[in-house]
């Protein structure tokens, strides 16, 4: 199967851009988005459904134009859930899970510790509260967790790692969080098949920073120990624009 993950950083803006011709030409499997940042009902339709694909999404209840996940498959889940445990965090719209036969799928825009670090308490609950969700999941399934992720776990992930130590994203808080993740039997796939290529899923507006390449790899496929021989690619596409992130994906034997 091969997945996608794309922090699109607003569904309406992306769609004026080449997003469509983007989704088509990936044909993936699953293909989860992050930052829809889309604020109408949730029993509209979302402004982007392909032919093909069942679509699943949440929205910010709190604030709009803010955050949002959408997963977009072929395969007819078994189950949805959004949040993590008892729907924790879905009232900004941080998570959807599908249930398939053979593993669970996570999807997730994991929140920022903000400026001033003003919401690392926050940001670092939500890490122990995934660990209790995954590890609730774990117990039946296997499980692939995708998304924009929000910190460089090590100097490599991060063009100047001096310069941003301590910043959002790359605290040591954030980055240990990371660490205790993976020790709970997680693979980081991309840097599992490419331990020492530097490349970023990332880059900020600001000081041309994407045309410099000066970026972070916040952006994930996670996989649960025993699938990682059943990895057959991971990649980061940063020859796709429309956002200040960019596509990666996973393709898997599962």
């Amino acid at each position: 199967m091969k997945f996608v993950s794309f922090n699109v950083n607003g569904i309406r803006a992306i769609l004026k851009k080449d997003f469509q011709s983007d989704f088509e030409r990936f044909d993936a499997d699953v293909f989860a988005i992050q930052e829809s940042k889309y604020s109408e009902d949730l029993h509209l339709t979302f402004p982007f459904e392909p032919e093909g694909y069942e679509v699943y999404w949440t929205v910010s209840k709190v604030r709009k134009g803010y955050s949002g996940v959408t997963v977009y498959t072929r395969r007819h889940p078994l189950s949805v859930h959004y949040g993590l445990l008892d729907e924790k965090y879905d009232e900004e719209g941080r998570v959807i899970t599908l249930e398939f036969d053979s593993f669970y799928f996570v999807a997730a825009y994991v929140p920022n510790a903000g400026d001033g670090l003003k919401r690392m308490d926050f940001r670092l609950g939500y890490e122990n509260d995934l660990i209790a969700y995954l590890s609730s999941l774990e117990k039946r399934k296997p499980i692939i967790y995708a998304g924009d992720l929000n910190v460089a776990h090590k100097e490599i992930d991060i063009k100047n790692p001096k310069a941003n130590e301590g910043n959002p994203g790359y605290t040591p808080q954030e980055r240990d969080a990371f660490t205790n993740l993976l020790s709970k039997g997680y693979v980081d796939t991309f840097r599992y098949l490419h331990p020492d290529e530097v490349k970023y899923s990332w880059w900020s507006y600001r000081f041309n920073s994407r045309a410099n390449n000066a970026g972070w790899r916040i952006d994930y496929f996670l996989v649960s120990d025993c699938l990682k021989e059943k990895i057959r690619a991971a990649e980061i596409h940063n020859d796709v624009f429309g956002s200040d992130h960019c596509p990666i994906s996973l393709e898997i034997e599962i």
